[in-house]
């Protein structure tokens, strides 16, 4: 999948794309055309950095809902012939998302395209997955027959059947469809059942892959192996040198973090570091300075699980380092430093993103550690960081830390966060907005009555609803 490419934040289709509480506003205050253009924009093309993680789905169904929205461009969209040469599920996964939300509210138009889709659509497993959720049993065990005919009655369709059974992410299709009458439907599906928990139980008790040697040069060799074959088993080799290695192994554990091969050499870091020994800050700041990238990179990673005041003090040291081990102790002052640290990791969050933007990775920590800190002078960088920023994700953080830091975010951001696109961002919205704004009033009763509504920010919402909430 490639970067979606998103919009400025000041416009309507950047607003939706970044799943603001905004876009919806402005969305419903546009042409409606307009709107619904923009709407599909961006159920078209998914404009999430990390798709399995953040959430649009709802957030758009909802603005289907309040435009009156068609489906007519979803369904070109998934029925297109580029659905048969471009099998990946982020070109399909959140259209479909959208339609099992607006099936749960009783659109019945998207009910009948998911069905029609699971039968023959390239993602139909997906499709399925959220029809198991909202469709009945009739519609279900109407799908049987065109799915099970996706596996020819051959030894490699079987098996291809009893991996789909096995790994399905909602059982209740195949449950259904186990206990029809038919042969070619309920026997086929008890046999992909009773072959996918064997398949488990054989992997199980028979794991594959190369396994250490019980010493902890046979660790390290392994570690190696790895490395060269592509595989980075740094952290899993530090473990195994927790059950091998004794106290007379350190001279060679030490020895090999300070030089050894590169596999040897990252695993040992790792072990030294969740060990707390007392040399291994200085083999990281040897390390991190490496030529080696893998090594490089290993020595930040094994700071970072470090969580003794020893690390903290260190990283008062290595803050101003121009490199990721410098970004690495902004990260851990903000996590675990405590009131004297909020000077340095204010100056981390501008630095970082005056130089690598508002979308930077090193954002995350660094924006929960001016909320958790109290900096209030970061409520601008964070109104920036809330704005600007693509992920949702982030954003939410930046709202926890804007609730913390900023006096106006109850009558400001908080009100918009109501309509974001993360139940965790509305949950923050629902403890803070002001009541005395008739739009928090109406939008929190939605909300506490809309059943697709987290539970978590149903419980935020109700209670704030009291007797002193403005009638709407």
């Amino acid at each position: 999948m490639f970067d979606p490419v998103i919009a400025p934040s000041g416009t309507l289709l950047g607003l939706l794309q970044r799943g603001r509480g905004d876009g919806t506003l402005h969305a419903l205050a546009a042409p409606r055309a307009e709107a619904l253009a923009a709407l599909n924009h961006c159920v078209l093309n998914d404009p999430r950095q990390d798709w399995q993680v953040e959430n649009r789905s709802l957030y758009y169904a909802r603005l289907y809902l309040d435009l009156h929205g068609g489906l007519g461009e979803i369904e070109a969209h998934l029925f297109g012939v580029e659905d048969h040469l471009d099998g990946e599920e982020s070109r399909t996964g959140l259209a479909l998302a959208v339609l099992g939300h607006l099936a749960a509210y009783g659109r019945e138009d998207a009910l009948v395209l998911l069905r029609r889709y699971a039968a023959t659509g390239t993602n139909w497993s997906w499709a399925l997955d959220e029809l198991a959720l909202r469709d009945d049993d009739s519609g279900l065990r109407s799908l049987a027959v065109p799915v099970l005919a996706r596996f020819p009655a051959t030894p490699e369709g079987e098996a291809e059947l009893a991996a789909a059974v096995r790994d399905a992410f909602e059982p209740r299709p195949w449950r259904l469809w186990a206990d029809d009458r038919r042969e070619m439907i309920g026997a086929r599906v008890r046999a992909a059942r009773e072959q996918g928990s064997f398949d488990r139980w054989q992997r199980q008790l028979r794991p594959t892959g190369p396994r250490p040697g019980w010493s902890v040069r046979a660790v390290f060799e392994w570690a190696q192996e790895g490395l060269e074959r592509g595989s980075a088993l740094h952290v899993p080799a530090a473990r195994c040198l927790t059950a091998v290695a004794g106290p007379d192994d350190r001279p060679l554990i030490v020895e090999a973090a300070g030089g050894g091969p590169d596999g040897a050499r990252c695993a040992a870091l790792h072990y030294l570091a969740e060990a707390r020994d007392p040399v291994v800050l200085d083999l990281i700041e040897t390390a991190a300075a490496s030529d080696s990238r893998v090594v490089a990179e290993a020595a930040v990673a094994a700071f970072e699980r470090m969580c003794g005041d020893e690390a903290v003090d260190r990283a008062r040291g290595w803050v101003h380092r121009p490199d990721p081990l410098g970004a690495s102790a902004a990260g851990v002052l903000a996590c675990r430093g405590d009131a004297r640290d909020a000077t340095l990791v204010l100056g981390a969050l501008r630095e970082a993103v005056r130089s690598d933007g508002p979308d930077a990775q090193s954002l995350y920590a660094l924006v929960d550690g001016t909320g958790r800190l109290g900096v209030a002078c970061a409520a601008p960088v964070l109104r920036h960081i809330y704005r600007e920023t693509a992920s949702s994700q982030l954003r939410g953080r930046a709202a926890r830390a804007l609730a913390a830091t900023d006096p106006s975010f109850p009558t400001g951001f908080a009100v918009e966060c109501l309509w974001d696109c993360e139940e965790t961002t509305r949950e923050v919205a629902a403890l803070h907005a002001e009541t005395g704004d008739v739009r928090v009033a109406e939008r929190l009763r939605r909300l506490a009555a809309d059943p697709a509504e987290e539970d978590e920010v149903q419980t935020a919402v109700r209670s704030r609803i009291g007797p002193d909430l403005p009638k709407v």
